[in-house]
């Protein structure tokens, strides 16, 4: 591994455990944890592109980053409007 991808993979690592404990810190609000779960899956993707996995960084981008988050949102969405109708 060259000095430049173990500097990206460190980089995104620290990234990745700052974002993650955004997300779990309790004075934060719910949205910006959704969004905080959703940094820590794109850069789990981007990282995994660094370490030439292209197909599971796409998958991760695709489910992880974008379609959970996705519904998280419209599932805040529901339930905060009373969750029928």
């Amino acid at each position: 591994m060259t000095t430049f991808m173990l500097a990206m993979v460190l980089l995104l690592s620290a990234a990745m455990i700052v974002t993650a404990v955004m997300a779990i810190h309790p004075a934060r609000s719910l949205p910006i944890a959704m969004l905080a779960a959703g940094a820590v899956s794109l850069f789990a993707s981007v990282l995994f592109l660094v370490l030439a996995a292209p197909d599971v960084a796409m998958t991760e981008a695709a489910i992880g980053s974008g379609l959970t988050t996705f519904l998280f949102f419209f599932v805040l969405r529901r339930v905060g409007r009373g969750g029928h109708g």
